[in-house]
């Protein structure tokens, strides 16, 4: 009964954000306070509840969700993701230039929120495309794959972030793993699939492709600034994650511990971009903290709904309904590692939203990763790849390729919807391959 009473609560939160529109903050607070009626808990212990589960899980991811949209903010403010994007773009070259966009949406895509890092690289795929007399979709199918590998894969992004906190997760090896993953599926979904585009017509441009968010007034940073900047804190996250498995020195390991706090490494980066790509830049303390202010009023919204997975999550626990989930679906005759993709990728193609899909599905299937003793580390990569697959028209990101390319629907099914279904594919294929060769 219990499980029954979590699905139709898991289906009415679904039809609030699809079907309603209500804001998913909203919607996850309503379906936590549903749940929690429901499941018997005492009326005068529901509020308790729900504030222990937002207090919880804002506590735990706020301040690298925050940081890591400051730093993101400021990658694009003071020209640093333009100069990574130029630079990379002269390496490669005509012949190489779809490798020189993936590259490039990589790269600017760790540190850059989705949609910010597909305003920023829209137009520049639209001035090389332009510049070779090439298809924009076939050149933007390649660097938009990464972006969305990024988004889904690779702390510190909101969903992998949360679903390292929900699961428990080691974030430097999620990072680690997520990469190694990352690298074979954008090469696929993005570079090779890209190829069956070249023809494809867009009907002309638009006036938006002229995007331009460069604030900074004093001197660009150079290409090594730029780079060692932005992916800072992938750098201190990957060292101090792999020293201690290299290293039986007990200091090094507690350094490596303190230093290696996602928290922490976060701050360092953030007081680091401050100085690089602010100060140094010849930029005043009170622009680069206009950045920074707007940056936290962008991503508000996007904490809040975190935490609003973080109640319904407590509520599950509370409750005892997390110990029957177990019990069920021990006897379900499938790896849990496919369980979590299927979840995800269902609530993914009914909500349109990533971050919700991925949250939903930690949030029911956290007591499965503990009683079967599984890697939490591609479970949340697991989550993550399904969280991606098929977006369609409930997903904004769909209606901004399509505007911004200017396709029709079909093309933009064939190619948009087609690809993020590939890196969803491919995203489970390599996370049981990595798994077998890891355990």
């Amino acid at each position: 009964m219990s499980i029954l009473i979590l699905t139709a609560c898991i289906i009415f939160l679904i039809l609030q954000i699809a079907w309603f529109k209500i804001n998913p903050f909203i919607a996850f607070i309503i379906t936590s306070l549903l749940a929690a009626l429901f499941l018997g808990l005492p009326i005068e212990t529901i509020s308790p509840v729900l504030q222990k589960g937002l207090g919880e899980m804002l506590g735990s991811i706020t301040l690298i969700i925050v940081f890591g949209t400051c730093i993101g903010k400021l990658a694009v403010s003071s020209g640093a993701a333009k100069v990574i994007a130029k630079t990379v773009m002269n390496w490669t070259g005509r012949k190489y230039v779809r490798l020189g966009l993936m590259i490039t949406g990589f790269i600017i895509g760790i540190p850059l929120f989705y949609s910010v890092g597909f305003v920023l690289l829209v137009p520049l795929i639209f001035s090389v495309a332009h510049q070779f007399k090439l298809s924009k979709v076939y050149l933007g199918i390649p660097m938009l794959a990464s972006l969305s590998v990024a988004h889904g894969f690779l702390p510190p992004h909101p969903s992998p972030m949360a679903l390292s906190s929900i699961l428990k997760a080691d974030i430097g090896l999620v990072l680690i793993y997520g990469i190694i993953i990352a690298i074979p599926t954008i090469l696929i979904a993005g570079l090779w699939f890209s190829t069956r585009f070249k023809n494809i017509k867009t009907e002309s441009d638009h006036e938006i492709l002229n995007v331009e968010e460069i604030t900074n007034e004093g001197k660009l940073p150079s290409f090594g600034l730029s780079l060692f900047s932005a992916l800072f804190p992938v750098f201190g996250l990957t060292i101090t994650s792999l020293l201690p498995l290299i290293s039986n020195n007990a200091k090094l390991i507690s350094i490596c511990k303190i230093i290696g706090d996602p928290s922490i490494i976060m701050l360092l980066s953030l007081l680091l971009c401050t100085y690089t790509l602010g100060i140094k830049m010849n930029r005043s303390m009170s622009s680069v903290m206009d950045d920074y202010t707007q940056a936290i009023k962008d991503v508000a919204l996007i904490v809040l709904i975190v935490g609003g997975a973080g109640c319904l999550k407590e509520v599950m626990i509370v409750s005892g309904v997390n110990e029957t989930i177990v019990a069920t679906l021990n006897q379900v005759n499938i790896h849990p590692f496919l369980l979590a993709w299927s979840m995800a990728a269902i609530i993914r193609v009914c909500v349109g939203s990533a971050t919700a899909a991925g949250l939903m599905t930690a949030s029911v299937l956290l007591p499965l990763l503990k009683a079967n003793d599984l890697d939490p580390n591609l479970f949340v990569l697991s989550v993550g790849a399904g969280s991606l697959m098929c977006s369609h028209v409930n997903d904004p990101s769909f209606w901004m390729f399509k505007e911004y390319f200017n396709i029709s629907l079909k093309d933009t099914f064939k190619s948009w919807t087609v690809m993020e279904s590939l890196v969803s594919v491919l995203g489970i294929v390599f996370i049981f391959i990595l798994n077998a060769l890891i355990h």
